[in-house]
């Protein structure tokens, strides 16, 4: 008899689906209180990101009150949130063999994370760091020294995993970077080939800036869903209100999530324009990682079952939560959160 296919030896276990893997630089963010007087001082843009040489990065950290260290970087952060509201997240970013590589690689596992490192090669730097500084209206100033971060090239991607992911998710920070550019457009023809879907996170108004054609042009087809902010929104179109940025992704059929701070965000679909009050706050204590924990919580609704509206109703939770303290990653279970809320089943 023809075999017409390749039987599943004792033991083996098929790879599972992910429901989103995200790729981005992997950083460990170096978290301090500052003041503006200090932000200016160091010639930093309050509430930008900037990439600095590891020089300036050093001068910035010698200026610094006492910090704590966690792992960061915009699309792991979003990672570690899925993988917390119990979805299934994979992650690619380049780390090198060093000691914030380590703590990179134990804290997004730990946090439930299946993590394909590309690994640096002898000579190309250190892992990424992120050095934050948050003022006492919880406004975070980045400035962020790449390290390897800044070789990630097509060689870098990891095929398999994203042949196995519904949604693959793009950090716009990486388009900085001329060979991860390469990487993400190979990301978007792999994703696709294998019938996934793409988002990407506009990731700060700056970028868009620097970046408006390249991400103009990527809404021609090759992304699906784009998160942004109101600055980003309006940048991205040169639009002259938000409204005009609204109508202009409306026509454009591409899925989009706009947060709007207080107000809560706006989510263009192809069915209609919805507008999702924002969860509340007691306290606002660090903005920082309030889009990558919205971006989580919209991905882990769109995955599992949930309709737009409930997608943005989490995800608003979601960044709730971690603006409530210091660090871009959640320190309680979102799952048990949600279900608190009545948002999720437990």
């Amino acid at each position: 008899m023809t075999e017409t296919s390749t039987p599943i030896s004792l033991g083996q276990k098929p790879e599972e689906i992910l429901d989103v893997v995200g790729i981005g630089s992997p950083l460990v963010d170096v978290i301090a209180r500052s003041d503006n007087a200090l932000l200016s001082r160091l010639g930093l843009t309050k509430g930008s990101m900037e990439l600095v040489d590891l020089d300036q990065g050093d001068a910035i950290y010698a200026s610094m009150d006492a910090t704590i260290e966690v792992s960061g970087g915009s699309a792991a952060n979003t990672m570690a949130g899925v993988a917390s509201l119990g979805g299934k997240a994979g992650f690619i970013g380049k780390v090198a063999t060093d000691t914030l590589g380590d703590v990179f690689t134990h804290d997004i596992t730990a946090a439930g994370v299946e993590f394909e490192a590309a690994l640096a090669g002898p000579g190309e730097g250190g892992t990424g760091r992120c050095l934050v500084l948050v003022t006492d209206d919880a406004e975070r100033t980045m400035a962020t020294h790449l390290g390897v971060a800044n070789t990630f090239a097509p060689s870098d991607v990891d095929d398999a995993l994203l042949s196995r992911t519904k949604i693959t998710y793009l950090e716009g920070y990486l388009f900085d970077l001329p060979p991860a550019k390469e990487a993400m457009r190979q990301a978007i023809a792999l994703t696709h080939g294998a019938n996934g879907s793409v988002a990407m996170s506009l990731s700060d108004s700056f970028c868009v800036e620097r970046h408006r054609n390249d991400f103009l042009e990527l809404l021609n087809g090759d992304v699906d869903l784009v998160f942004a902010n109101e600055d980003e929104a309006i940048a991205l179109f040169g639009a002259k209100s938000f409204q005009q940025a609204v109508d202009a992704f409306d026509e454009t059929g591409v899925v989009a999530a706009i947060t709007r701070g207080a107000q809560g965000s706006v989510i263009v679909t192809p069915a209609g324009i919805l507008t999702v009050a924002a969860a509340p706050v007691a306290t606002v204590v660090d903005t920082n990682g309030a889009g990558d924990l919205f971006a989580a919580g919209f991905l882990y609704g769109l995955t599992n079952g949930l309709d737009p509206e409930g997608s943005a109703k989490l995800a608003s939770l979601c960044a709730a939560e971690v603006i409530a303290h210091l660090g871009a990653r959640p320190q309680t279970s979102l799952a048990e959160l949600a279900a608190s809320h009545g948002l999720l089943e437990t």
